[in-house]
C-alpha cells in the first residue's frame, strides 16, 4: 500500500461578516430623505414627464414618437451622468447647477410652447427655488 504524504488538516475558512448596504465601497453616504429631497425629485420626474408630453404634442406623426420618447431619454441620460446623487462623473457644483438648470429650463420651454404658460412659470420658479434649497443643503 503507497504512503500517502503527512498534509496537516487545514482550518475551515471563516465566514465574511456580511456589511451594510451603506457599508460598501461606493455607496453613497446619505442620511434620512427630507421634505426638499422629496420635492427634488418630483420636481425632476415632472420636468421628464412634461418633457414627454411635449414630444408626443408638439410634433407631427412621425417626429412625435422619436421626440416623445427621445426627449425624456436624453434629459434623464444626463441628469444620471452629472446631477444624480449616485452621478457617473463628479463635476463641479457650478456645473451640476447648470445641468440641473438646463433640465428645469427645456421642461418650462417645453410647457410654454404648449400653451401653458402660467404653468410653465410657475414650475421654474418652483423648480428653480427646490434646486436653490438643496444645493445649499449639499454644501452645508
Amino acid at each position: 500500500m503507497p504512503e500517502t504524504p503527512n498534509v496537516p488538516p487545514q482550518k475551515p475558512a471563516e465566514p465574511v461578516p456580511a456589511q451594510p448596504v451603506d457599508a460598501q465601497p461606493g455607496a453613497a453616504q446619505r442620511g434620512p430623505l427630507s421634505a426638499i429631497d422629496v420635492l427634488a425629485f418630483i420636481s425632476e420626474l415632472f420636468a421628464f414627464a412634461t418633457l414627454a408630453v411635449w414630444g408626443f404634442v408638439a410634433w407631427p406623426f412621425p417626429w412625435n414618437i422619436v421626440a416623445g420618447i427621445g426627449a425624456p431619454v436624453v434629459a434623464i441620460l444626463v441628469w444620471a451622468l452629472f446631477v444624480s446623487p449616485r452621478a457617473v462623473f463628479a463635476v463641479h457644483p457650478f456645473v451640476r447647477a447648470v445641468v440641473e438648470l438646463l433640465v428645469y429650463a427645456s421642461a418650462t420651454i417645453a410647457l410654454w410652447s404648449m400653451g401653458l404658460t402660467w404653468v410653465g412659470l410657475v414650475y421654474g420658479v418652483l423648480a428653480v427655488t427646490i434646486g436653490v434649497i438643496a444645493g445649499r443643503r449639499r454644501f452645508a
